[in-house]
């Protein structure tokens, strides 16, 4: 019987037999993630930050058995499908944990541990009550640039044109900042879901490779000093306009760090 193709992931559903676990679990609160512990190997390090349905992660599973990756996500559905599809397809090197990514990016990542931190269309939230929820702020990128090792990689993308500003005004400062032009080789229809949407809605993606750069800590944490938080406006109305869901921007700017 030949594998069974899932047209809305990349690759093919094993046999039962064939079936791994993916599902990881965080641990204590405060207690660093064990990846060696966790994967039974040391390699390369993939972290996706606000996973979602894990695409990103299985196409990157698939396409480099080398690298070790875990997605964190605080949707149960989202960690449940993407366990359940990475699974079907025998990845040891890839694993779902239910969780704040922000809080695991800030708290349970060892500095100078990994290679690449991914950051997919994060949620803009337009209510004012909640734009500190942001998964982009000073605090969490001085995170990602600590974590990474030298030379290390952070990608980002959003359909939302603020938060792409935001993120280069003040990313850029920790980060040798790279905007790409054009679709992923890797995914010509997109890496994410989310991705595919945006881009059947017609609007643009901003896509972007970083590389950190090689600051001393000192000068790292008095450059995040000086970012501002990221409560600019994202614009619902004007995006909206666009025929899209909300997640464009409009104008506005960060409020300083206090």
């Amino acid at each position: 019987m030949p594998p069974e193709v899932d047209p809305d992931y990349p690759g093919v559903v094993l046999p039962r037999e064939g079936w791994t676990r993916t599902r990881v679990g965080l641990g204590d609160p405060g207690v660093r993630f064990d990846f060696d512990a966790v994967f039974g190997r040391r390699a390369r390090r993939v972290v996706d930050l606000g996973c979602g349905n894990g695409r990103y992660l299985i196409l990157s599973g698939l396409a480099r058995p080398e690298c070790d990756h875990v997605g964190v996500e605080l949707v149960p559905p989202a960690v449940r499908m993407g366990s359940l599809r990475a699974g079907q397809r025998g990845l040891t090197n890839v694993k779902f944990a239910w969780g704040d990514a922000s809080e695991f990016i800030c708290e349970r990542v060892e500095p100078g541990s990994l290679d690449e931190v991914h950051l997919y269309h994060p949620q803009p939230y337009y209510d004012r009550s909640k734009i500190l929820r942001r998964q982009l702020s000073p605090r969490t990128l001085l995170a990602i640039w600590a974590a990474l090792r030298d030379g290390g990689l952070f990608v980002f993308q959003t359909d939302n044109p603020e938060y792409a500003r935001y993120a280069r005004e003040n990313a850029g400062q920790l980060f040798d900042w790279r905007p790409r032009k054009g679709p992923w080789e890797d995914a010509p229809e997109g890496r994410t879901q989310r991705e595919q949407v945006a881009r059947g809605q017609g609007l643009e993606i901003f896509r972007v490779e970083a590389v950190r750069l090689p600051l001393a800590e000192a000068e790292a944490r008095r450059r995040v000093a000086g970012m501002m938080e990221p409560d600019f406006d994202a614009n619902k109305k004007g995006f909206e306009g666009r025929g899209g869901r909300p997640g464009g921007g409009g104008r506005g700017r960060g409020r300083r760090r206090a």
